[in-house]
């Protein structure tokens, strides 16, 4: 594994990545400031560069992907707003009810394919106060998850990605990416991460899963939605000082670790090809688009694969009670690779 500690694959997530000594050392020589004051230059640096690489006004950064959707949502909405998301999006499984808790909203959601709305269902899905007598909440922003964890790491198509943004501009809702992992969609798709967030009001991007740094994410958007979110960003607990030895993590990775996400797609498809052919699993190659694997196995024996799994010194994480989830990353070799078929092949 390259630059990681242990004799285990591990494929839980790619949350797991540690720093590598090269961006250690960039960590290392950070000039810092006290970034609540403003006046942390490497801090800075990152949202300006990832202010143009979004094509966006302005940047914050942050010290998680749940902050950056929360502080998104509570920047673009009021208590008693609904925002509209797919049914086993982030923001909805994974994020401990922040969207209820902290911003006073609630949700509508939209069933997907593979984790992929259609525009015509979230057109539907928009409620709006007015007009209702009172009973409606007022849907006022919408959330595209791209990639799509639940949906296996799939991409939405451009053409759909513009469209939603049609919908929520044509029903007066802001729209927002979370793109946690937006370059992986990126370099799946050849599309540049600007073309896809063009017609976006806001994105939050996470810089530590497949991009490698320990820590972080950015909220990308207008200036004035910005301004906003740097309060609740406050009020939240999410101001940092001296965070530019964080943020030269995130400029390490944002100048060396893009291009070679491609690496974890195609060791993630080889993965799934081979176990694929295995008959007491099953893989739908045509989730497999970016850097996971959902993989079926028997009824109720999730946790049993799991834990035969450990014993051969493969980690993985279980989604429900017959599937898992594999998910390459920088530190994942060829041989890692070869001797997870291996251990699926003898766990079956």
């Amino acid at each position: 594994m390259r630059e990681y500690p242990g004799d285990r694959v591990d494929l839980r997530s790619d949350t797991v990545t540690q720093p590598t000594a090269e961006m250690r050392e960039a960590m290392s020589l950070a000039i810092v400031g006290d970034d609540v004051l403003g006046d942390d230059p490497t801090v800075i640096e990152l949202q300006d560069r990832m202010t143009s690489l979004l094509g966006k006004e302005a940047a914050l950064f942050v010290p998680s992907g749940t902050m950056c959707n929360a502080t998104a949502i509570r920047a673009q909405t009021e208590p008693g707003d609904e925002i509209i998301t797919e049914s086993h999006s982030h923001i909805y499984i994974y994020e401990g009810g922040g969207f209820a808790a902290l911003s006073g909203v609630s949700v509508a959601l939209v069933p997907g394919r593979m984790g992929i709305m259609e525009p015509a269902d979230v057109a539907k899905a928009v409620r709006k106060g007015d007009g209702s007598l009172g009973h409606f909440p007022n849907g006022s922003m919408v959330c595209v998850e791209n990639t799509s964890n639940r949906g296996g790491g799939t991409c939405y198509p451009l053409q759909k990605m513009d469209a939603i943004a049609d919908v929520a501009r044509e029903n007066e809702c802001t729209s927002h990416i979370d793109g946690a992992r937006i370059f992986n969609a990126s370099v799946a798709t050849g599309v540049d991460v600007s073309r896809i967030a063009r017609d976006y009001d806001s994105v939050s991007i996470c810089l530590s899963k497949g991009l490698g740094a320990p820590v972080g994410s950015v909220l990308v958007g207008t200036s004035e939605m910005i301004h906003r979110a740097y309060r609740w960003r406050k009020m939240f607990g999410g101001g940092m000082r001296q965070a530019g030895v964080l943020a030269a993590a995130g400029l390490f990775a944002l100048e060396n670790n893009i291009d070679r996400l491609e690496e974890d797609h195609r060791q993630a498809r080889r993965l799934a090809e081979a176990i694929e052919q295995m008959p007491s699993f099953k893989v739908d190659l045509d989730q497999v688009q970016t850097n996971m694997v959902y993989i079926g196995c028997e009824k109720g024996g999730a946790d049993d694969l799991v834990e035969r799994l450990s014993g051969k010194g493969i980690d993985i994480l279980t989604i429900d009670d017959s599937s898992v989830r594999a998910v390459t990353h920088l530190h994942i070799t060829e041989d890692d690779i070869d001797r997870s078929i291996e251990a699926f092949e003898s766990s079956q």
